[in-house]
């Protein structure tokens, strides 16, 4: 797979990969409207904009061999003090087990190591079985946060981190 940084103009592939990711990932831990409401909230164009200029949010896209876009991640160095910490890591279910998401987990793990972090960290809702790759890949689970995002709903999470 091809790894290319996402630029501004290319959102639009983030926002389309997420709207067919989800429904797959979260479908049997969240309901319709939650998904829906999470996506719209936080899955628009202005909302990822703002992650990039006004967070620092770093967006990459992956490609398969015929140029087909199949995945993103994002991450922040920094989020904590000398952490780096993925928001987002999303691949087709078509695309799980090829490879794709320990690639971008190394990924930024080069990126944290060339910004001397310390250690990735990442959420991760606590019924995702995303947390078996996650614990393949040395990540602990170092706390649980339940955050409130509006209009009722929660993100039930474990926070998982790695040193690097």
């Amino acid at each position: 797979m091809k790894l290319i940084s996402c630029k501004i103009e290319q959102l639009s592939i983030v926002i389309n990969l997420t709207k067919q990711i989800w429904p797959i990932a979260y479908g049997q831990i969240l309901s319709k409207s939650q998904l829906d409401y999470m996506i719209d909230k936080f899955y628009n164009e202005a909302a990822l904009r703002k992650q990039i200029e006004g967070k620092g949010h770093i967006f990459y896209l992956a490609q398969d061999d015929n140029g087909k876009d199949v995945g993103f991640v994002s991450y922040e160095i920094n989020s904590e003090p000398n952490k780096t910490k993925i928001h987002k890591i999303y691949v087709l279910p078509e695309t799980q087990g090829t490879g794709l998401g320990r690639q971008f987990f190394e990924l930024v793990k080069e990126k944290a190591i060339e910004n001397h972090q310390k250690a990735v960290l990442l959420n991760v809702n606590k019924y995702n079985n995303a947390q078996k790759f996650y614990q393949k890949l040395c990540f602990t689970i170092t706390k649980e946060e339940v955050i409130d995002i509006g209009n009722g709903y929660v993100m039930d999470d474990y926070v998982m981190e790695v040193e690097v």
